[in-house]
């Protein structure tokens, strides 16, 4: 196994070299190119900027880091899902990189803000797509590592004409060969981080050690409930700060019904009732919800996009752009609205990663909303 870190074969991206640059010009950092985590400093965009890129200074930033999955999504777009027993002909198809921790790690350095993705893939092309296409975003891959037992993990989207798909995932590197016991350096990277960013498509066993180093540093770690189908080990629920389910899966792992927001919040309070004070409840079309353990549950309305092509990430997208806004320190009601954003732009481009959209884009984006509602 090995640990794939910048250098002549595994550069930095465009924007990390320039974050880098940023850093050396007032930190001279004489022994190492890259500083620790916890000395990380870049610049972050102001939503208050005219452009939404007026520069903010944020010393001692504390990153994302994101522990999960990997895939090499192979995409097949259809005109409907097949019938049992059935073959049908597929319009087109391609590979992208995706996996759930993949694209999340992706949103935040998209987001322009520091981020880690502590992960495995295999010695394979799959693998090397998902390494250039995370250094694309600017996602640090100092923790990334390569796996030479197994394959990287993909996954199939069956695309539909509506943007709606349907998603059989094979494990791979994902769930097999992580160490006994984690790497000293992804704990060190862990418990610098300004929140944790779990999902679950890697073992559980894995989530709950990283999520045990985070509780111990006092960093805030959040948990998307996709991935594997059975319940989450009470070990691994009991130290989660956010839950993020979506409204299907939210149904199966309390075995209540959510199909009106009566029934959502019943279901988030038994989630509530496993120690986890607040739930991030996904609800497509209809939007987000936010629900406190004793405050009136905060509801964010879904952001029209101008065409949906593709919903794969969608979700991803919003988990880590809601993450990002929690770690810059904005109200609740304003991460949620700045995930909804990101997500809205998300949709309207296809595939996993190449959708996910770039901090001007969601300013923009939300700078318009006010401007329209300040002409109404």
């Amino acid at each position: 196994m090995t640990s794939l870190t910048p250098g002549p074969l595994l550069s930095s991206s465009p924007r990390q070299q320039r974050r880098s640059q940023w850093w050396n010009a007032e930190h001279p950092h004489p022994t190492t190119e890259h500083p620790s985590p916890a000395r990380l400093s870049f610049a972050a965009f102001s939503s208050s900027s005219p452009a939404g890129a007026a520069a903010i200074s944020v010393s001692a930033a504390k990153p994302v880091v994101v522990v999960g999955s990997a895939n090499a999504d192979i995409y097949v777009e259809i005109d409907r899902l097949p019938l049992e027993g059935e073959t049908i002909a597929a319009r087109a198809g391609q590979t992208l990189a995706g996996g759930k921790g993949a694209n999340q790690a992706c949103c935040g350095g998209r987001l322009d803000y520091p981020t880690y993705f502590v992960g495995q893939i295999g010695d394979d092309a799959h693998g090397r797509l998902i390494e250039d296409a995370l250094r694309g975003g600017g996602v640090r891959l100092d923790r990334l590592a390569r796996v030479s037992s197994a394959p990287t993990g993909h996954a199939v989207v069956m695309l539909q004409s509506d943007g709606q798909n349907a998603i059989i995932i094979v494990g791979g590197a994902n769930m097999s060969c992580w160490p006994e016991d984690p790497r000293d350096e992804d704990l060190e990277v862990v418990r610098s981080a300004g929140v944790l960013l779990l999902q679950r498509e890697i073992p559980d066993r894995v989530n709950i050690q990283v999520a045990q180093a985070a509780k111990g540093a006092g960093v805030p770690v959040i948990l998307d409930a996709g991935g594997k189908e059975g319940p989450v080990p009470d070990e691994l629920i009991k130290l989660v700060d956010i839950f993020s389910p979506n409204e299907t899966e939210l149904a199966r792992l309390t075995g209540m019904p959510t199909e009106t927001f009566e029934q959502i919040s019943h279901a988030a309070k038994r989630i509530h009732e496993k120690a986890v004070k607040k739930v991030l409840v996904k609800l497509g079309a209809k939007g987000s919800a936010l629900f406190i353990e004793g405050e009136d549950p905060i509801v964010q309305p879904i952001i029209p996009a101008s065409e949906v092509l593709d919903t794969t990430g969608a979700g991803d997208t919003f988990t880590a752009a809601f993450a990002v806004a929690l770690v810059e320190c904005k109200p609740m009601k304003e991460c949620l609205k700045f995930a909804a954003a990101a997500a809205s732009l998300c949709v309207q481009v296809k595939g996993a990663i190449p959708s996910m959209p770039d901090r001007a884009a969601v300013v923009e984006l939300l700078q318009s909303l006010q401007a329209d509602a300040a002409t109404k």
